[in-house]
């Protein structure tokens, strides 16, 4: 495919749903990423877990697009991505998460999203094995649930929207770099990689951790910065956990902590560390374990037999106020970056390549652009997102 309508940069979270919406609506679609095959990158660190529980309208709007895709691709397309609809659970101990759940409560069931809020009771019918009281004497209050989210694995996900692409039309150049943006006139003419050179009239930057290299190649500056999470996974157990658990208390070294069963039974999980690690260093550490597993068993105590098969370090592509960046340049037409979804690219993938496949086609909605105003890369950075 040396004359495609429209180039993808990177083969990720984002890229390949961004090909499989633009190839499935009849766009020529050539994508290039510098590892072996789709999801190399920051794609395969992530833990899985899906939601369109955020605080922010365009995340939950997006996020909710996502969810469709991931709950009915098996029967629409017969991969088993091991999809499980478990919901997640925000839990509470202390009076300030719950105010501050209570009140997005609002903003997400405005934006129509399932979910409520579930007593100390109803909490623990839900998840039995949770500690109806923290270490520092804090009972359990309760929290929110929201049934429609879930799980899957990234690979397998990945696996399958990449050939689905494929079969649609998308052309994959794998091991291939891009090194260039042609730009004349103010517009943005192809690209060369280390292969070659290759023309199309719309370039779409979703490369992750390099965005911000590759919009500098056209002159752009993307507020893009890579900061360092840790997960793990252990030995499948039998099933005893249904929603994805996420308790947002700040600990030592950690702003919250998450994790879910998988569908085989495993225990996957990850934390934030706080303050934020920044640099492209992978290499797992030893102070994650310790740190994790005290925050694990303190929140569900039967976990304290838990084996650990492996742990793993992963790149989250934050920005300063924990939103995305969505967006055609300012400066170059035709340039079009979607990124910095800030560890959150999995979950919204799908949904990110749906708006991006309308935005090339011209066919954005109403909503489609509030979105965009909320995420436009040129934005003032005001705040934080509250669920990132």
């Amino acid at each position: 495919m040396s004359h495609p309508d429209v180039i993808v940069i990177g083969a990720g979270s984002v890229g390949v749903p961004v090909a499989w919406s633009l190839a499935r609506a009849g766009v020529r679609t050539l994508v290039f990423d510098g590892g072996a095959s789709a999801g190399q990158g920051a794609n395969k660190a992530a833990i899985g877990g899906v939601r369109a529980t955020h605080a922010d309208p365009a995340k939950i709007r997006t996020g909710r697009e996502s969810l469709r895709v991931f709950a009915t691709w098996e029967a629409e397309h017969g991969d088993d991505i091991e999809w499980m609809t478990g919901g997640y659970a925000f839990v509470a101990y202390r009076e300030q998460e719950e105010a501050t759940f209570r009140t997005l409560l609002q903003t997400q069931q405005r934006s129509g999203l399932d979910i409520g809020w579930l007593d100390r009771d109803a909490m623990l019918a839900r998840v039995p094995d949770l500690a109806r009281e923290s270490p520092e004497g804090d009972a359990l209050r309760g929290g929110t649930f929201s049934p429609g989210d879930g799980h899957c694995s990234t690979l397998l996900a990945s696996h399958a929207l990449a050939e689905a692409a494929r079969r649609a039309g998308a052309e994959f150049r794998f091991g291939e770099r891009v090194t260039e943006l042609f730009v004349e006139g103010g517009r943005i003419r192809g690209v060369r990689s280390d292969r070659g050179s290759y023309t199309a009239s719309v370039v779409v930057n979703a490369a992750g951790g390099a965005a911000a290299q590759v919009a500098a190649l056209a002159g752009d500056e993307l507020a893009v910065r890579a900061d360092l999470h840790e997960a793990a996974i252990s030995e499948p157990v039998a099933p005893f956990l249904t929603p994805l658990v996420v308790d947002v208390r700040p600990g030592p070294g950690s702003a919250n902590v998450y994790f879910y069963q998988s569908k085989g039974g495993q225990l996957v999980f990850c934390l934030t560390p706080s303050p934020p690690i920044w640099g492209d260093d992978l290499r797992e550490t030893s102070v994650f374990l310790p740190q994790v597993a005290q925050r694990l068993v303190a929140l569900m105590p039967r976990l304290r037999h838990l084996r650990v098969r492996r742990t793993w370090r992963g790149i989250y592509p934050m920005t300063p106020d924990g939103s995305p960046l969505v967006g055609w340049s300012e400066r170059t037409e035709g340039l079009l970056h979607a990124a910095g979804m800030c560890g959150q690219g999995f979950m919204l993938g799908p949904g990110v390549g749906s708006l991006v496949a309308r935005m090339v086609r011209r066919e954005t909605t109403p909503e489609d652009a509030e979105t965009l105003a909320a995420w436009a890369p040129q934005r003032a950075f005001v705040g934080q997102e509250a669920l990132r």
